[in-house]
């Protein structure tokens, strides 16, 4: 089978790739034909394709596979074919649905990488790490554009947003010399003592983590978070971070019962109601790294952000950095995603208005929905180097079997969501 490696055309913002040429050349020289379509947009060019000895052409037709990022246009799937990508489609996405309906009717067959999992449904491949990278980036480079238009000064002025970078090296030296400001000078007394929460422990929360612990950072407990922020002897030459998992997040209903994580996934807000408003008062950033859905209590809600913004002393939060991006989800003044192009928006919550830019008296929301696409370079190389291995067993399967017959990995077949114009089993629903 011939694989294709199509041009994204999602958004202009999209500049990933799934396999990157020395992951391409090595399949080739296994045996197993492999192509590119031309993008005037890749971070990797197609000359670097071609000096990899991959072939660079305008069409897919003749590919029997084709492999993307993000979510294809009904208009350009054809019949027949294998594809892999994001498609968005399990939870019943309305705005995909239009698109699964005509890889049906096209008798494709679809692999989503989302479910391409082990025995225990841990992804075995994703970008989570690097929206974590480029999430706290840019919350921290909103930080300074907020506190610049609030007439505060800050180390985090010099900071960049992560597209403006080359590549994660510039955006890590701009930190490396905003950690030995803050250990000079402090950061300013208007937001001292500095507390930046961080929610979830998975992925996306280590990647942000990885960047904010490039400066001067001391790690605070939830638990401990009211007394430290209280404490004005704290040093302004740190930075305080706390991190919540979901003990830390919600309590159980019932008077008298302990929290179990298990029960919580299986109960959600039938059983369990958010404390996280508890916090809120003394963070000056909030990261949100969480998976969410509607069984499970929001930790912010409209209702709260009225209230608490409306008082006569508002929180201190300044920024939220909502790397999780689920619009009205677990954060819901989230009211709108937003691109690269025009990351941030206020949230004011008296009037539910969300106005581009910093200024405004609600917080500053950063709800970048494709972040790894603004360092795509260190993405597309972390995703490549775990996909490429996968290629080669959906090359040889003979996709003229019934499905139950199909051999594929178990990782694979599990992520089968059409099987040649068929819902397959795990997705009948």
């Amino acid at each position: 089978m011939k694989f294709g490696i199509r041009s994204e055309d999602k958004s202009q913002w999209e500049r990933r790739v799934p396999l990157v040429p020395v992951d391409l050349k090595a399949l080739r020289d296994a045996g197993i034909p492999a192509v590119v379509q031309t993008s005037p947009r890749r971070a990797f060019a197609d000359a670097e394709f071609a000096a990899a000895g991959v072939p660079v052409q305008d069409d897919l037709s003749d590919c029997d596979v084709v492999i993307g990022i993000k979510e294809i246009p009904s208009a350009k799937l054809e019949a027949g074919k294998v594809y892999l990508f994001f498609s968005h489609v399990i939870k019943g996405q309305p705005a995909n649905m239009p698109m699964l309906r005509r890889l049906m009717e096209l008798k494709a067959t679809l692999i989503d990488y989302e479910r391409i999992v082990d025995e225990k449904n841990r992804r075995l491949i994703f970008f989570g790490r690097h929206a974590g990278l480029a999430g706290m980036i840019n919350t921290l480079w909103a930080l300074g554009k907020r506190l610049e238009v609030e007439g505060v000064p800050s180390p985090f002025g010099r900071l960049k947003q992560a597209r403006s970078y080359a590549d994660l090296s510039g955006a890590r030296e701009d930190l490396q010399r905003i950690a030995a400001a803050i250990q000079k000078d402090g950061v300013p007394a208007a937001v001292h003592p500095l507390v930046v929460g961080v929610t979830g422990y998975g992925n996306v929360s280590r990647g942000a983590q990885e960047i904010l612990d490039l400066l001067p950072v001391q790690p605070v407990g939830p638990a401990d978070l009211s007394a430290a922020a209280a404490d004005r002897s704290l040093s302004r030459r740190t930075v305080y971070k706390v991190v919540f998992a979901e003990g830390d997040l919600v309590e159980p209903m019932e008077t008298g019962q302990a929290f179990h994580l298990e029960g919580y996934y299986r109960k959600g807000k039938e059983s369990y109601r958010s404390i996280f408003e508890r916090y809120l008062d003394h963070l000056s950033v909030l990261v949100n790294c969480i998976y969410w859905d509607d069984r499970f209590p929001r930790l912010l809600t409209l209702d709260q952000c009225r209230r608490l913004w409306s008082s006569s002393r508002p929180p201190k939060l300044k920024v939220i950095g909502d790397i999780s991006c689920d619009v009205n989800g677990s954060i819901e003044c989230t009211v709108k995603a937003t691109e690269p192009g025009n990351p941030v928006y206020v949230y004011e919550p008296v009037t539910g208005e969300a106005r581009d830019g910093f200024e405004g008296s609600g917080p500053v929301i950063m709800a970048v929905d494709i972040l790894p696409a603004e360092i795509p370079r260190e993405s597309s190389i972390d995703f490549s180097r775990v996909l490429q291995p996968l290629v080669p067993a959906i090359g040889n399967a003979d996709f003229s079997k019934d499905f139950a017959e199909v051999s594929l990995p178990a990782e694979i077949k599990r992520a089968v969501i059409v099987y040649k114009g068929e819902l397959t089993p795990d997705y009948a629903y």
